[in-house]
């Protein structure tokens, strides 16, 4: 009896299995009926972000129609100077930047760029104790 009631449900197991969708990792199929035209693109964005209390200062901008890109990002670097980048893409002709800087670096002096004094452990004396 036990063998029948295996036996049926090892057949179950197997028909169930059978009926599992198979996949497959090609390339989708693209029937003539769904092929679309699709409109080149086009956008136009910017943001910014500052921050008085951490000195964070930089934003980016960009529009974009068709193969024609253009735009520009800024950030304000450390030492005081803004750098920002401008560029354009057109077409197939690849990514091309103008770097450029506004202000002067500079670097004030500040408690923590002192050299601090040398380090010299105590050298050992060897002799007999007293």
């Amino acid at each position: 009896m036990n063998t029948k009631v295996l036996f049926l449900l090892g057949l179950l197991a197997v028909v169930a299995a059978d009926k599992l969708p198979a996949y497959s990792y090609g390339a989708p199929q693209v029937s003539e009926e769904a092929s679309e035209e699709y409109e080149p693109a086009k956008y136009d964005f910017e943001w910014a972000v500052k921050d008085d209390s951490s000195g964070n200062d930089f934003g980016h901008q960009e529009s974009r129609d068709g193969d024609d890109t253009q735009g520009s990002y800024y950030v304000q670097l450390p030492d005081g100077r803004l750098q920002k980048v401008t560029y354009y893409v057109d077409g197939d002709s690849g990514y091309v930047a103008e770097v450029s800087y506004e202000g002067e670096a500079q670097f004030p002096e500040s408690q923590e760029s002192h050299e601090a004094p040398v380090y010299a452990p105590p050298r050992p004396s060897y002799g007999y104790p007293q």
